[in-house]
């Protein structure tokens, strides 16, 4: 072998043992992550006065069961909207004519709108109090979203509890029960729970968070549309710390 294939051999292994390396450290950094969320402080109903008493779903406009609650966090309505910017996702457009045209119009030629409104879901009697998505490629068919309500009860801090239910839109499809275009969800809700909390755990956006196990009564379910779900029944819950 010539001196010249001899270094360009030498270079072509060294590039693999980096890559390698690489690819073995970011996914010892996501189990790390991964663990951390799983190993953190477990919780109570007790943790906020108004988790006693929650829903443990949303229900849809005909008071059909909606999306499951797997996530909440506590704090001002200030400190969430905060939160969710620094951990990367979009506040949702309300529904309105133009937004409603828009989305269906983006699905369609596949353009990005990061703002895409959320449908309407029920807890507590009323809608959503806000709502918030992270897009995925360059469309509105598929996308990180959460729905959040606003309890009345507030803690010993006066910090409200932000009830929310996450989901991952995994594609458009037409509605089992309207007949018009609607995301399906996918069936792996906990990921999208996890994803949120690791999210804002990674932004230095909350203070810190624990678990509250067997919230859900049933480890498997189907929100309003007849999509299936499945869960471990676990509530994350974050706390945002008021003096940032």
């Amino acid at each position: 072998m010539s001196v010249t294939k001899r270094i360009v051999s030498s270079r072509h292994h060294a590039m693999n043992r980096v890559l390698i390396a690489t690819v073995v450290m970011l996914s010892a950094s996501f189990t790390l992550a991964a663990d951390h969320l799983g190993q953190s402080p477990t919780g109570t109903v007790s943790g906020h006065p108004a988790l006693a008493q929650s829903p443990r779903h949303a229900t849809t406009s005909s008071g059909k069961q909606g999306d499951a609650v797997n996530i909440a966090f506590i704090g001002s309505e200030e400190d969430l909207h905060r939160t969710m910017a620094l951990s990367g996702w979009f506040a949702a457009d309300a529904i309105t004519l133009k937004t409603s045209a828009r989305i269906a119009a983006d699905c369609v030629l596949r353009k990005p709108y990061p703002h895409a409104p959320v449908s309407n879901l029920y807890l507590w009697g009323r809608i959503q109090d806000a709502a918030f998505e992270q897009p995925v490629g360059q469309s509105p068919n598929q996308r990180h979203h959460v729905r959040f309500w606003r309890s009345r009860e507030v803690d010993a801090q006066n910090r409200p509890l932000w009830l929310g239910a996450a989901t991952f839109d995994q594609r458009v499809e037409i509605s089992r029960t309207t007949g018009g275009f609607t995301h399906q969800i996918s069936p792996e809700i906990d990921k999208e729970r996890d994803k949120l909390l690791l999210d804002s755990a990674k932004a230095d956006a909350i203070d810190g968070y624990y678990w509250v196990e067997r919230f859900q009564p049933q480890p498997t379910g189907k929100n309003g549309g007849g999509d299936p779900y499945h869960t471990d029944q676990r509530l994350a819950v974050g706390v945002i710390d008021l003096r940032r």
